[in-house]
């Protein structure tokens, strides 16, 4: 059976050249970096140059980026080590109420720490109200942090309004961008935004899973997670996972290169999914805003009447792979979720899916799902009755 893959905001499948490289770096330049010989000083130069073209993507420099072992650790290490580094600024933090559970349980836990936590509201999509987000800001608020791209909905928060009304509240707050999900979705200027830290992760766009990276600002001094060998700037000592970086590293590189082809692509699949259904399957909402302020690789819809985990497996029996809600989420209940926050009834968060593309999907794959979703959610309907 063919297999048609539209789950890649949970993970993706490595480009072939990311898979080369970490062949060769496995089996050839196999060197540590912190070596002094022939094969260290090697494994160094790759590591410089997977640094270089991570910073690149981003427009900052090679030294504002600190390796990690994936987004969750990325997201760990900006959040606790702005909140341990500036405690003696104020213990107040700000986020919103559809963020990722890395976000989300990292902040439940710094209130055990007694930090206190303001959740600011988001629309019907999980975009963040902007004027409470002013009104929350005060003078002991050190940290601002956000998701670009919600891994559930799809929606793109407006990161340099934000930006703006951090900087103009108190210039003292740092902000972090979780750009997990934007990150070669959608163009990311830093100096634009005006955020101090964003956290990546490189299974999100082709390249492998276990590495990630953190950009810190040059001047912010984030307390060390681990000590050690005084890797990554002092901040993660430890042997460097060299064939990770080095997938990371070339993931951006081949990724980067055709960004404008590969998200123009991604958008129009998104639409042409979201016309078949509209135009085809009744009793259904969309939780993802149209245009630009969805990403053009993610698409939730719930489907009034139909359980959406029945819905994927009754998918998977056509070779086609979807999800529910986000692979993180599915499987652990939170307080603040995304599905209360953006408003949807219980019968909405039960059929809600989501769908995610990638540059490797086509026109074909999209035509067999919409027909596929119109077979299935008509079957589990007359089976229930609703």
């Amino acid at each position: 059976m063919r297999e048609i893959y539209f789950d890649n905001a949970a993970t993706t499948r490595p480009f072939e050249e990311v898979v080369r490289r970490m062949v060769k770096c496995l089996t050839v330049e196999y060197g540590n970096p912190s070596s002094l010989h022939g094969k260290g000083i090697q494994a160094e130069k790759i590591l410089k140059e997977s640094r270089k073209a991570v910073a690149g993507a981003l427009g900052v420099g090679p030294k504002e980026i600190i390796f990690t072992s994936g987004g969750t650790e990325s997201n760990n290490t900006a959040i606790r080590g702005i909140a341990r580094s500036y405690s003696n600024r104020g213990k107040h933090i700000i986020s919103s109420r559809a963020e990722h559970p890395s976000v989300y349980m990292t902040l439940e836990d710094l209130k055990n720490e007694g930090f206190e936590v303001t959740y600011i509201d988001v629309d019907g999509y999980g975009v963040v109200d902007l004027d409470k987000l002013a009104d929350a800001m005060r003078k002991d608020t050190i940290l601002v942090t956000l998701m670009a791209v919600n891994n559930e909905t799809g929606c793109v928060q407006p990161l340099e309004q934000i930006g703006k009304i951090v900087r103009e509240r108190n210039h003292l707050t740092f902000f972090h961008a979780d750009c997990i999900q934007a990150f070669m979705k959608i163009p990311i200027d830093v100096e634009k935004i005006g955020t101090h830290l964003v956290s990546l992760s490189a299974h999100k766009f082709h390249g492998p899973k276990g590495v990630g990276a953190v950009y810190c600002k040059k001047g912010i001094n984030l307390r060390a997670w681990q000590t050690g060998g005084g890797q990554e700037l002092g901040l993660r000592s430890g042997t460097e996972n060299l064939p990770g970086i080095a997938g990371m590293g070339k993931a951006v590189e081949v990724f980067g290169s055709h960004f404008r082809e590969h998200t123009k692509k991604m958008g129009i699949l998104r639409d042409r999914i979201r016309r078949g259904i509209g135009d085809r399957i009744e009793n259904i909402r969309f939780n993802t805003p149209e245009g630009k302020k969805g990403s053009p690789h993610i698409l939730s819809v719930s489907f009034r009447g139909v359980r959406g985990e029945v819905l994927l497996h009754a998918l998977e029996k056509h070779g086609i792979y979807i999800s529910t809600r986000s692979a993180c989420s599915s499987k652990q209940k939170q307080a603040v979720g995304v599905p209360e926050a953006i408003g949807l009834s219980s019968e909405e968060e039960e059929g809600m899916v989501r769908i995610s593309l990638c540059p490797f999907n086509t026109e074909e794959e999209v035509d067999i799902l919409v027909d596929a979703l119109v077979t299935e959610v008509e079957a589990l309907r007359r089976l229930t009755g609703r």
